[in-house]
């Protein structure tokens, strides 16, 4: 009765990450490691009544994979993917102090953030992300399995950009496994419209990764080092070493392209507009078009920026601390201090400029005229300092809870489709035809689903689930 291991890798170019299998049969026991290359991957135990229904279960799992391009591999030779993140030596700026409202401390260096009418999203380097009332209550935490590198928003869809290659969607009570990124791929920036993700890289390369996490076009920049891609309906805005490019959203054609005064660290966009900040100390502004708009110069390199809704004003951050204010001519207004570190990333919304920073702050900024011009003669309010709760354990990838009765959800289940396994709608009023986009790491084929709700995606042909997601038993 010999003990038998097998151990797969799955290597896909594209949207799909590299893989490993694992399959271990000990007596009557069968055990299944599987995860990202690299990674410890989890852990399923199963005991059968015989050896022998050990061993028939393990070459139905490892047929199973085989079919779907798993092959034989020798552990450890592949390594975990390679991270850069953004370095930044942040010196102190010698400008006035800004207007802090209230001020959260993260615990590590915070890059991603998104503020809308609910909530103040920001996730730092050790994974956890944190939702914020706007007058600086914690709501609720995550728990990412390594550092968060961007949060974004598509409609209703919330995801977090993870330096272990997966985008995860924060929608429900846990993240869940949106998409995967190759493992050899160096994740600079991700952005996402109509279910479709840009995903920029350090070689300057742009990839296109659709609603199935399928790779649909991938295009090289003229320059490396792409902090930047903003996607909207009509192309995708990549940022790099050379300038700023513009590729069509549905075939990856060049559109236009655009030189700036250095490398570009981050892009913001507005309706019809884009600005690119650089490493030289410059915000560029261009049309979506590719017209080219007012230079604004800071003192220093920049690393982020942003702008009010209808250009009125543009935000720098630059790496000593300060944080500045442009008119639409471009036209230096004012320069601050945040007094917490150097702006990685920031966001303007309704008088307050929200910035996450190098000493892991969330610091909300009054950006009302009366509150800077106070500022600027010296007169600030204390801020108030917010504490951040304990940290929780990185959430646990895979795991659903269990329901009898769909109620008012939505019921989907998984099938198997070209060696794939796909989701669709068993519900009544759906088109069954469609594809739904569904999280990849609990998908198995024959299993159904409740879902809080599924709403057809902006440009047809598919639907979207949203909300908390459950298994159904019988």
């Amino acid at each position: 009765m010999a003990d038998q291991l097998t151990y797969l890798e799955l290597s896909e170019d594209g949207g799909s990450s590299h893989k490993f299998y694992e399959v271990k049969v000990e007596g009557k026991k069968l055990s299944i490691r599987f995860g990202r290359i690299g990674d410890g991957g989890q852990l399923k135990v199963t005991d059968f009544p015989s050896h022998d229904k050990a061993l028939a279960e393990a070459q139905k799992k490892i047929g199973e994979k085989t079919k779907k391009g798993y092959a034989p591999a020798v552990m450890g030779v592949r390594k975990k993917r390679s991270v850069t993140r953004r370095e930044i030596t942040s010196g102190t700026s010698s400008a006035k102090q800004a207007p802090i409202m209230w001020k959260f401390g993260t615990g590590d260096r915070a890059f991603g953030i998104f503020v809308d009418d609910a909530r103040c999203w920001v996730g730092n380097e050790s994974g956890n992300i944190y939702s914020m009332s706007h007058d600086g209550k914690v709501l609720n935490q995550f728990r990412l399995p390594d550092g968060v590198k961007c949060i974004v928003a598509d409609d209703r869809w919330l995801y977090a950009g993870c330096d272990d290659g997966n985008v995860y969607d924060l929608g429900g009570k846990v993240p869940r496994k949106a998409y995967e990124i190759a493992e050899d791929v160096d994740i600079f920036w991700l952005d996402i419209k109509d279910a479709v993700l840009g995903v920029s890289d350090a070689n300057g390369k742009l990839t296109a990764i659709n609603h199935e996490d399928e790779s649909v076009w991938n295009r090289q920049s003229k320059g490396s080092h792409a902090w930047m891609v903003r996607c909207d309906e009509v192309g995708m805005y990549h940022g790099h070493a050379k300038g700023v490019t513009m590729y069509d959203w549905e075939d990856g054609s060049e559109i236009w392209a655009k030189s700036t005064n250095g490398h570009v660290m981050f892009g913001w966009q507005e309706e019809s507009t884009l600005y690119a900040c650089t490493n030289t100390g410059y915000v560029h502004k261009f049309t979506k078009k590719g017209d080219v708009g007012p230079v604004m110069k800071c003192d220093s390199a920049v690393f982020s920026c942003a702008a009010v809704e209808d250009g009125k004003y543009v935000f720098a951050g630059d790496n000593m601390s300060s944080i500045y204010c442009f008119n639409e001519k471009g036209e230096r207004l004012w320069k601050l201090s945040t007094g917490c570190g150097s702006a990685f990333s920031m966001q303007f919304f309704k008088d307050r400029l929200y910035v996450v920073t190098t000493d892991g702050s969330l610091a909300c900024i009054d950006a009302s005229e009366a509150a800077i011009q106070a500022a600027q003669k010296g007169t600030v309010p204390k801020p108030v300092t917010v504490k951040a709760p304990k940290p929780l354990a990185a959430a646990q990838v895979g795991t659903v809870e269990t329901t009898r009765s769909a109620g008012s959800g939505v019921i989907v289940e998984c099938y198997e489709e070209g060696g794939s396994v796909r989701v669709r709608v068993v519900s009544e009023g759906y088109n069954k035809k469609w594809h739904v986009q569904f999280p990849k790491d609990i998908r198995e084929a024959g299993s159904r689903f409740v879902v809080e709700g599924v709403r057809e995606s902006a440009r047809g042909a598919f639907y979207r689930a949203y909300g908390d997601i459950k298994k159904l038993v019988n």
